[in-house]
């Protein structure tokens, strides 16, 4: 089982900043089984640059839960299942950061899309989300918006899961 994250943030990993948007598709390799998704109140100022890039703004998020309103649930659709992400640390950092100030602990095992994609297709131009979505003709909506990424994330690892010839994912080699 597989639970495929995206997160939306106020900023880089470091320090204070908080989540905005979280996403999860649990998937069994197969089909979605599962999902969550919900807008976060930050309890801070959105930077603008974020909010340009997002669409996320102050007030959006200014009625949404907060993440320890939601802790439950992130934890139920991803309790059991390998964490799967598009740069994984930068997701599970976010997640384990803010489990951590409510107290929690949030341990998965992780695999990388990026580090898959990487070892899987070889020789791309780019392994950013929406370069490598454009060279593998897969459709993304709501690119920067945590569900919209996810859904993407959804089908590059099924695209990945085809062509893993060597069982990286499988045996989880390249989990970090």
């Amino acid at each position: 089982m597989f639970s495929i994250v995206d997160v939306e943030t106020t900023g880089g990993i470091g320090g204070q900043t908080r989540l905005t948007e979280v996403a999860i598709f649990r998937f069994d390799g197969v089909e979605v089984v599962d999902r969550f998704h919900s807008l976060l109140n930050p309890h801070c100022p959105i930077p603008p640059f974020i909010a340009r890039m997002t669409g996320i703004s102050d007030e959006m998020v200014q009625s949404a839960p907060d993440f320890e309103d939601v802790a439950h649930e992130i934890d139920r659709v991803t309790k059991g299942a390998v964490f799967v992400a598009h740069n994984a640390p930068f997701d599970y950092g976010f997640l384990k950061k803010e489990f951590s100030w409510i107290g929690l602990p949030f341990e998965r095992h992780r695999l990388c899309t990026v580090q898959l994609s990487r070892r899987i297709f070889p020789g791309l131009p780019s392994y950013s989300l929406g370069k490598l979505c454009r060279s593998l003709e897969i459709p993304v909506k709501n690119r920067h918006r945590a569900d919209g990424d996810a859904a993407a994330t959804v089908k590059l690892f099924e695209l990945l899961l085809t062509n893993d010839q060597h069982g990286l994912i499988k045996s989880r080699r390249v989990s970090v």
